[in-house]
């Protein structure tokens, strides 16, 4: 059955599917090795929400049938994803011929994790056989020097395969997750916006030896300061008139349930003018699956008695992130509109010459503030030249 068609058609039935019906709907329904099935599935897995894919492994860890080790296998793979390391799917099967590995993760700093992923740990699990196919991976050069070895287990109670781990020659090179634990990573991983912070992160799957809490200290740190700048940067600050360093302004709380669900709102109407699938990168960043699009997404509260109504920050890893893919947006939203604006990267671009900027905590941002004429038209202000940018080319409806 077509399962992407009826995805691009009609996507709410298919995510009132259980993962099994949506395995039933993929291909000619059985996932093998190199089959439609899988590819599909696969596809499917690379569109959907990281939330949605913590529902459709908690499924297959409380439901046993034919296909759940296998499907939970392609959801971890897809979480690599997510976290941002480069995945290869491993087989669902061994093969005399072939390598065994179930995933093999490389990250943007270089480091290879073979990934092994077990729906339980009732049964004792062969840790010799896995360290042979990160051998095996090495004499074929498929395996960077700087690598290591991950299960992720199903259960959140690992204690035996802890011990095993511990008690085994491997203990230095291979370490273990749950399912549930890579999840909290994932959504972490999420909300935040600093690439330091991303690479952090990624880091507590690699083995250290933590005698020594500093780094671990430091990864929770950074992580927590990240979340909460990442929070603030869809703040409205109060204007500022010159390009003066300094902190002075206060700023105001809007809820960020209402602000999320706008940016949803935006998307969604994003995701239909385009007819794509956008998932999350972090809090602002989203793109599609082939890291083709790219959108920026902020929110701001209208303000009034001011000479703008709207006020965003517009960060350099914003700009670079857009600049990497082949169409990219930065979109600004209003809580009280039922407009976004959609600016190209490209025209954007051409205009941060003209904007004020902040420098805070070592960090410099942009000043976007829109106007609305006597009109009725919206323009972002440039407010060291004068040359408004008009913004009804970029307006869509949601």
């Amino acid at each position: 059955m077509p399962l992407l068609s009826i995805w691009a058609s009609n996507p709410e039935t298919i995510l009132d599917f259980t993962i099994e019906q949506i395995v039933s709907a993929a291909g000619n329904g059985k996932l093998l090795d190199n089959s439609e099935c899988s590819a599909e599935l696969r596809e499917y897995l690379s569109q959907v929400s990281s939330e949605k894919l913590g529902e459709y492994a908690g499924y297959c860890l409380t439901n046993k049938f034919e296909t759940n080790g296998k499907i939970l296998q392609d959801i971890v793979n897809e979480l690599g994803t997510r976290l941002d390391f480069k995945t290869t799917n491993g087989r669902y099967q061994g093969s005399q011929n072939a390598i065994g590995n179930d995933g093999l993760w490389l990250s943007p700093e270089g480091h290879h994790i073979l990934v092994e992923v077990k729906t339980t740990d009732a049964y004792s699990i062969s840790l010799d056989t896995i360290a042979k196919y990160r051998t095996s991976l090495s004499e074929k050069q498929q395996l960077n020097k700087d690598n290591s070895m991950l299960l992720v287990v199903g259960r959140y109670d690992t204690g035996q395969l802890e011990a095993q781990v511990r008690g085994s020659r491997h203990a230095w090179d291979m370490r273990l997750i749950s399912v549930d634990s890579l999840l909290n990573l994932v959504s972490l991983k999420e909300s935040t916006e600093d690439e330091a912070t991303s690479s952090k992160i990624r880091g507590i799957l690699i083995p250290v030896e933590y005698t020594r809490l500093d780094r671990l200290i430091d990864v929770m740190f950074t992580t927590a300061k990240d979340v909460e700048s990442a929070v603030e940067s869809e703040v409205p600050q109060e204007e500022e008139s010159d390009e003066s360093n300094t902190d002075k302004g206060t700023w105001e709380f809007t809820e960020t349930a209402l602000i999320d669900e706008k940016r949803r709102n935006i998307l969604r109407a994003i995701e239909k003018i385009n007819d794509v699938k956008l998932v999350k990168k972090s809090r602002a960043l989203y793109w599609n699956s082939d890291r083709s699009i790219g959108i920026a997404c902020t929110i701001s509260k209208r303000y009034f008695g001011k000479n703008f109504l709207y006020w965003y920050a517009y960060h350099p890893a914003w700009q670079d992130f857009l600049n990497k893919t082949s169409k990219g947006f930065f979109v600004l939203g209003g809580m009280d509109l039922n407009a976004a604006f959609a600016i190209p990267v490209e025209v954007i671009q051409g205009k941060l010459a003209e904007l004020n900027t902040t420098t805070k905590n070592g960090k410099t941002y942009w000043h976007i503030q829109i106007q609305q004429t006597e009109g009725g038209d919206f323009r972002m202000q440039c407010q060291k030249t004068g040359n408004h940018l008009d913004l009804a080319p970029h307006t869509i409806n949601i």
